[in-house]
């Protein structure tokens, strides 16, 4: 059963990968930790931000082609607490590339067993990373070789 304004998807066992994403690539997964809570007892938000950077970068680290750089969080939107214990995963895909630039879109789900499974969508975000060489500079982006005819 899936509820479209807080994107909760409740699920039985055995049935965990209905409501997440299927048109995106599962780059992480992660459980928090106490040590990462904040004062209201929720993971703290920029724990989560690290994460999504970490997860936002596995596309674009298999098409740069060397260095690159996080330039632009574009959007980053929290929808649900994260909870101590809630196994993250972390779903991206590549929005744009462009000429020293990969967009990626993230979204975070959360799938929580107490007191009954859920999965919940907790964060979605959307960063650029730029291609950079040694001096740090932008550098275009390798583009695949074109099938030979």
């Amino acid at each position: 059963m899936q509820e479209s304004s807080s994107h909760i998807v409740a699920s039985p066992a055995g049935a965990h990968r209905s409501g997440l994403p299927q048109d995106k690539e599962l780059v992480l997964r992660v459980i928090p930790m106490p040590a990462d809570v904040n004062a209201n007892g929720d993971i703290f938000g920029g724990w989560v931000m690290a994460q999504v950077d970490l997860a936002g970068s596995v596309l674009p680290a298999r098409h740069m082609g060397g260095r690159f750089a996080t330039v632009a969080v574009n959007q980053f939107v929290f929808k649900q607490p994260v909870k101590v214990g809630d196994l993250l995963s972390f779903y991206a895909h590549i929005e744009r590339i462009g000429n020293t630039s990969i967009t990626v879109q993230v979204e975070v789900w959360a799938e929580r067993q107490r007191p009954q499974y859920q999965c919940v969508k907790v964060t979605e975000a959307t960063l650029t990373y730029v291609a950079i060489d040694e001096q740090g500079r932008p550098r275009p982006v390798p583009r695949p070789a074109a099938p030979p005819a």
